[in-house]
């Protein structure tokens, strides 16, 4: 007598409560089909029993639960590898599943086909039903791993659209300190005679200086003028020298138009 689909094992009850994914079992052989269906729903399964590719390939794309595919490599019409390919293009990018394969070859082509085709695992038929079953357990704990790492990837990403929404924020802001900064652009900059203590200074001290009275730190000074922030410190130092100020507080009351008693005090220092 031939040998069977299944090698013989006892069954237990497994059954505490079903699996949050379902198991696309397909074949072209009906009873293998059967079978199988019948042992993984005694083990806390849901299944989608399925005869032919185009059949499995239809119910895969009706129902997004199916996150385990179970296919015989040998069928009529597309095989095993070729039907998991088409499930790939079905799912795209967002949809998580795993494939697990059964073949009655063991050859060494069909092995590394299935590998290329992303299939995670594989079994010789006639199955041991209860090694298949540890395999089902396995993909569904590789499924769980995946999804957590996508939730986390997402977070990352929502952090990184936080943080670039932030970085334009501040461009914008320093688009229009620039603007600003530029003689004619600012209320400041109205009828605002510069203290002659200043003309002292060479064009890249009184820049530093000006944006120094506008209340920006060495931080933002260093962006808005494209040099490191210890080139500002540098800048900031020897105008401060050249000035005679003590601090960045009696510069930017020397250098702001509403503030003229101050401005007097400091520059007849």
């Amino acid at each position: 007598m031939a040998p069977g689909p299944f090698k013989s094992s006892r069954r237990e009850s497994r059954v505490n409560k079903y699996s949050a994914v379902k198991v696309l079992v397909v074949d072209d052989q009906p009873l293998i089909v059967d079978e199988i269906t019948e042992f993984l729903e005694g083990s806390g399964y849901r299944c989608v029993p399925c005869y032919s590719s185009r059949e499995a390939l239809e119910r895969f794309r009706d129902d997004s639960a199916i996150a385990i595919v179970l296919s015989d490599l040998d069928m009529p019409g597309m095989n095993g590898i070729e039907l998991v390919e088409a499930m790939r293009v079905v799912a795209g990018k967002k949809r998580i599943f795993e494939s697990i394969m059964l073949t009655g070859r063991a050859e060494k082509q069909d092995v590394i086909k299935a590998l290329r085709a992303g299939i995670a695992d594989y079994y010789q038929k006639p199955v041991d039903l209860n090694e298949m079953l540890e395999g089902v357990q396995r993909q569904e704990a590789a499924l769980e791993e995946r999804v957590k790492n996508v939730q986390h990837l997402g977070h990352l990403n929502d952090k990184l659209q936080f943080l670039a929404a932030s970085i334009d924020d501040l461009c914008q802001d320093l688009d229009k300190s620039r603007q600003l900064s530029q003689p004619g652009m600012g209320d400041s900059d109205v009828d605002f005679e510069m203290p002659a203590i200043f003309e002292q200074l060479s064009p890249r001290q009184l820049e530093v200086a000006k944006l120094v009275s506008k209340g920006q730190t060495n931080y933002q000074i260093a962006c808005e003028l494209g040099i490191t922030e210890n080139t500002v410190k540098l800048y900031v130092s020897q105008v401060l020298r050249l000035t005679h100020m003590h601090n960045r507080t009696q510069l930017a009351l020397a250098l702001s138009p509403n503030n003229a008693t101050a401005r007097g005090r400091v520059t007849a220092h």
